[in-house]
């Protein structure tokens, strides 16, 4: 229950509540399952506050300062927080029906298993935040930034999401190898794929855009990992990376597969492979999918890629780069062209009618 003083002093007005949290910035506000609907709290300092269950229905609290403030189960319909500071806010399973979020700071803000139904995100800054499980309706996200957001789990229908920048969303658990997307309804679609055996075969979504990027990506060759990732984005593909450095807490071969399977093309990068063998021998023999192999000048490939090359014509020649900007400034020539002649030509394989001799 809420603390009855701290209400007191809230319900003074926000000039009043302010002052207060000046002067006593060591208490953190108990406001849970307060009933604030319809209250003017434009500009409230609620940093750190406690509202867990708090009925907010209607509050106005633009401007507001929410930054890890505890929001679990809150009742927010048709609240205003445009322009609200709510980094790191917990919002777990809270209600946001018909909410104004407009330019709203929400980094890191924990999002999970809560009711997002149309709602204006519109340029909100959801940098990092956790959506997991959460339901998005109707919910216009037009320019706002998700950049790095956790949608493990979530459910996407309606969305509006016109400059909206969708990079790096994080579609696994905690507990599995990280694999990231640039779409939120692309990463809907992948989580529903990693985890329905009934819709493998729906490859076509993704399959015209899908680029597997596979590889060590660590700590010194990051900047590889990007710069392609920006490249491939300029040429409208959408990349999915799966990165090798990352603990093996579970056998993800199959899905390393899987992927595989959905893309348009590989980019695999064979410099000081670890785990890099094993998933082109599980992945290669099994699926015609082109694998465009990179290799950084000097270093050598591992023994058994040149029997893969030999035996599939659908992995591509080794392209040898001796920067990242040599690597970008070839990549549609080098690259992406040959992966896509190779995945007509493959194409064209496939869809061949069968071939007949009479006896």
């Amino acid at each position: 229950m809420a603390n009855d003083k701290h209400v007191a002093i809230l319900e003074k007005g926000v000039d009043a509540w302010n002052k207060w949290r000046d002067e006593n910035p060591a208490i953190r506000p108990d406001l849970s399952e307060a009933d604030l609907s319809w209250m003017d709290l434009r500009g409230a300092n609620l940093s750190g506050a406690v509202l867990w269950q708090a009925r907010l229905r209607n509050a106005n609290l633009r401007g507001a300062v929410l930054s890890n403030a505890n929001l679990r189960g809150a009742n927010l319909r048709r609240v205003n927080l445009r322009r609200a500071n709510l980094s790191e806010a917990k919002l777990l399973r809270a209600d946001l029906r018909r909410a104004d979020l407009t330019r709203a700071n929400l980094r890191y803000a924990r999002l999970g298993r809560t009711h997002i139904l149309n709602v204006k995100l519109k340029e909100a800054d959801l940098t990092a935040a956790s959506l997991e499980c959460a339901t998005l309706v109707d919910t216009d996200l037009t320019g706002a930034d998700l950049t790095g957001s956790y949608v493990y789990g979530i459910s996407a229908w309606g969305l509006k999401l016109e400059n909206a920048n969708q990079q790096n969303l994080i579609v696994t658990r905690d507990d599995e190898p990280e694999i990231t997307v640039d779409d939120i309804e692309v990463a809907q679609f992948i989580y529903l794929v990693l985890h329905n055996e009934k819709i493998r075969d729906i490859i076509d979504t993704i399959g015209k855009r899908g680029v597997l990027l596979l590889g060590r990506f660590t700590e010194g060759r990051i900047a590889i990992l990007e710069r392609l990732r920006e490249k491939l984005r300029s040429l409208g593909y959408v990349p999915m990376v799966f990165n090798f450095d990352k603990p093996e807490t579970k056998d993800f071969t199959e899905t390393v597969r899987l992927l595989a399977n959905l893309s348009h093309f590989v980019i695999v990068d064979i410099t000081n492979p670890r785990s890099t063998p094993l998933e082109l021998q599980a992945t290669v023999p099994d699926y015609m999918v082109p694998f465009a192999p990179i290799l950084e000048e000097g270093q050598p490939p591992f023994a058994m890629f040149v029997d893969l090359q030999n035996k599939y014509d659908w992995v591509l020649d080794v392209i040898v780069y001796s920067s990242t900007d040599r690597l970008i400034e070839v990549l549609e020539d080098k690259v992406i062209g040959p992966a896509k002649a190779k995945f007509d030509e493959l194409l064209t394989r496939r869809t061949a009618p069968l071939r007949t001799q009479k006896a």
